[in-house]
């Protein structure tokens, strides 16, 4: 799909020029995206957590711990993880969109990486937290965007000379797997989880 985001561009504020620091340089069509993205996020953010600390979330939190004991105390579990999935559902949606925003979407991008890149976010910054999945992808793609540029520098470098600039690039991959299983190894809870809080099924 392309020429779809005609309107969307139409309606940018921001005037012409580059703009960022070091090696995150955006033009305006680019910015405007992620402007739109961060806003996004901050009232996913801000929603997820007043709703956490809601008597709904209490409830979310102990069907999480224990579900058989929250059905004794009457709660229709199946209601709340419906109502549950259905708001995940829209702030994926809300991402999906904001992902999409660019020039094109294409079937292509949408590869098993991908999948596993979340993965790798949501353990990193922390599963079970609100503030920890927004911490991990930060610190991923930071990773991700140096050590992208890093390995096909150091073939040119000579310091890789084994492998070429293309086969540098995809090593970054196989230090994602690394990582994601010394992080499920070793720090389950992520960088803002609460080891206290992981249960696991039995």
């Amino acid at each position: 799909l392309y020429g779809y985001s005609g309107d969307f561009q139409a309606a940018n504020p921001i005037p012409d020029g580059e703009y960022g620091f070091g090696p995150w340089q955006f033009n305006q069509n680019e910015l405007w995206p992620i402007v739109i993205g961060i806003i996004l996020l901050a009232l996913a953010v801000l929603l997820v957590w007043a709703m956490m600390r809601s008597p709904w979330g209490r409830v979310l939190r102990g069907i999480r711990e224990d579900e058989d004991a929250v059905r004794a105390l009457g709660k229709n579990v199946f209601a709340y993880k419906m109502q549950a999935l259905i708001i995940g559902g829209v702030i994926i949606a809300a991402g999906g969109i904001v992902y999409t925003l660019g020039s094109n979407a294409s079937p292509g991008v949408y590869v098993t990486s991908l999948t596993f890149f979340v993965y790798t976010i949501v353990l990193l910054g922390g599963a079970a937290t609100v503030f920890g999945p927004v911490l991990g992808a930060v610190i991923f793609w930071v990773l991700q965007f140096f050590l992208s540029n890093l390995m096909p520098a150091l073939v040119d470098a000579g310091v890789l000379p084994f492998m070429t600039a293309n086969q540098a690039g995809m090593v970054r991959f196989i230090l994602v797997g690394v990582g994601l299983m010394l992080l499920v190894i070793f720090m389950p809870q992520g960088i803002l989880g609460n080891k206290k809080e992981m249960t696991f099924v039995k």
